[in-house]
């Protein structure tokens, strides 16, 4: 089977599935992009170990990688293998003392265990075939992560308000989110650090 690698792009929030996010994947050596719809909660996963934000108890996600590592096993890649009846398919291939082994999985749990492992992803030719699309300007990029941080309009900052205390403010609200494991809340966060260290 022909396959692709790919990295992530980016996350956004999916204009047509309220509280869903659209994963981009961007083929390494070329211009196509495939965009996945997945769940609030593994869009989280995926952010925070992107971000490197350590939560103080493990997530689902930190947990299979914790057990897959106590039993001697490493996540060789894993592939996203199908789409069938516009449902995306993923396997995880994981390599033992003795044998190796392929198993299902969704795309969003397989993506956000394999950042945990620093495991390439791949994509089918054959799915890159029928949803991927190129980007018909040059900014491609930029146009696709600055749906998740752009400020919204009309919004205004208050003047007795430096940067440098807004980061500071913001960063302690971060780190109270995360020891709460208020994820949806650290992400928002996240999201705004993100957009003042941008300077939007």
């Amino acid at each position: 089977m022909d396959k692709v690698l790919v990295d992530i792009l980016g996350l956004s929030p999916s204009p047509s599935s309220p509280g869903a996010y659209a994963l981009i994947l961007k083929e390494s050596e070329g211009e196509r992009r495939l965009p996945i719809i997945i769940g609030q909660f593994e869009a989280q996963a995926i952010a925070l170990e992107l971000e490197g934000i350590k939560p103080p108890r493990p997530l689902t996600h930190d947990l299979v990688k914790n057990v897959l590592d106590s039993l001697g096993n490493s996540l060789s890649d894993v592939l996203i293998s199908e789409l069938r009846e516009g449902t995306f398919y993923a396997r995880l291939n994981v390599e033992g003392n003795s044998a190796s082994h392929e198993i299902d999985a969704r795309p969003s749990d397989a993506i956000a265990i394999a950042i945990r492992f620093g495991a390439p992803i791949y994509v089918a030719e054959s799915v890159m075939e029928e949803a991927a699309a190129v980007p018909e300007t040059d900014d491609g990029d930029e146009e696709i992560e600055s749906k998740s941080e752009r400020p919204k309009k009309g919004r205004e900052r208050s003047p007795a308000y430096t940067k440098e205390s807004k980061m500071e403010q913001l960063q302690k609200e971060l780190n109270d989110a995360i020891s709460r494991e208020d994820y949806e809340r650290a992400a928002k966060l996240r999201d705004e650090i993100r957009r003042l260290q941008l300077g939007d």
